[in-house]
């Protein structure tokens, strides 16, 4: 079983999460662990994988598909009535009007899992008439649980996680990822990774934008952007993020950042160094980059 790891004191004695569970993201949670499972499993057997291509460097894996599966069979057992919209397009038609939508990605950082880089999760929110309410994202490796319910806080471990106090973008550690697909805008965003390295503390590109929203919310690191989203990669994170104490946006820091494919979260302070500092780019590239 995959140990967790020891956290600052900061976390060790942050509340404990003194209410119970909400109904639904108890039941995330079970589903977030049955695919964790199945993730950890596919794991020891790396080269046993029956692996396909989306498109160029777009890969999905027979763990991803069967860790989708689990996840769907176990939120649909408790909410028959409820939307699904999950990266492989698991049961993705079935109750349209619904006002109930879960957000699926059975294992954000698929291409890490399949070379045996330790940096993936899994993530799954649910959104209520457009608004995340209920958000999971579940390290496998590591054995960290983070949640959030709207309203109610974020946490790590049953432990409250806050967004890092930093003020200043050159003191700070920054996430991001870049498009790597066809490298149609590599240009635009290599511009956009020389102005921020030159602002920062320091860079770093783990390849799982889900876990790295909730480092961001963790505290783990101060910021995080990307350009080339999908929804599932995003909803569980931004719940994470606002519970959190932080702000998320999109470049133009503005609130599409879950559909429009671009996304900045950080503390108030820093995030709006973020969005003055990447609005310069904001015209030249576009919202979904491949």
């Amino acid at each position: 079983m995959a140990k967790q790891l020891k956290y600052p004191d900061s976390i060790r004695t942050a509340p404990l999460l003194d209410t119970p569970m909400h109904p639904m993201l108890t039941t995330a949670v079970k589903a977030a662990r049955r695919a964790g499972t199945i993730i950890n499993r596919g794991a020891r057997d790396l080269d046993l994988l029956t692996v396909t291509t989306k498109g160029p460097k777009d890969f999905v894996s027979e763990v991803d598909k069967a860790a989708e599966a689990a996840i769907v069979e176990t939120l649909l057992s408790a909410y028959p009535d409820h939307a699904i919209l999950a990266e492989e397009g698991t049961r993705q038609g079935d109750n349209p009007s619904a006002d109930y939508v879960w957000f699926i990605d059975p294992l954000d950082g698929t291409t890490n899992f399949l070379h045996g880089f330790p940096q993936y999760c899994v993530s799954i929110a649910l959104a209520h008439k457009g608004v995340v309410q209920q958000g999971v994202i579940y390290d496998p490796i590591r054995n960290d649980l983070f949640t959030a319910t709207r309203g109610r806080g974020a946490f790590l471990n049953d432990r409250r996680i806050r967004v890092a106090k930093r003020t200043h973008l050159r003191d700070c550690l920054i996430g991001t990822g870049f498009p790597y697909r066809d490298g149609s805008q590599l240009d635009h965003y290599l511009a956009m990774l020389k102005t921020m390295m030159m602002q920062t503390a320091g860079l770093r590109r783990p390849g799982a934008a889900a876990l790295d929203l909730a480092y961001v919310a963790a505290g783990f690191s101060d910021g995080f952007w990307e350009v080339g989203l999908n929804p599932w990669d995003v909803a569980a994170g931004s719940l994470l993020i606002l519970e959190a104490g932080g702000l998320i946006g999109d470049l133009a820091g503005d609130e599409n950042y879950l559909h429009g494919g671009q996304v900045i979260a950080a503390n108030p302070k820093i995030f709006a160094q973020m969005v003055a500092t990447l609005a310069p780019f904001r015209a030249s590239l576009p919202a979904r980059v491949p």
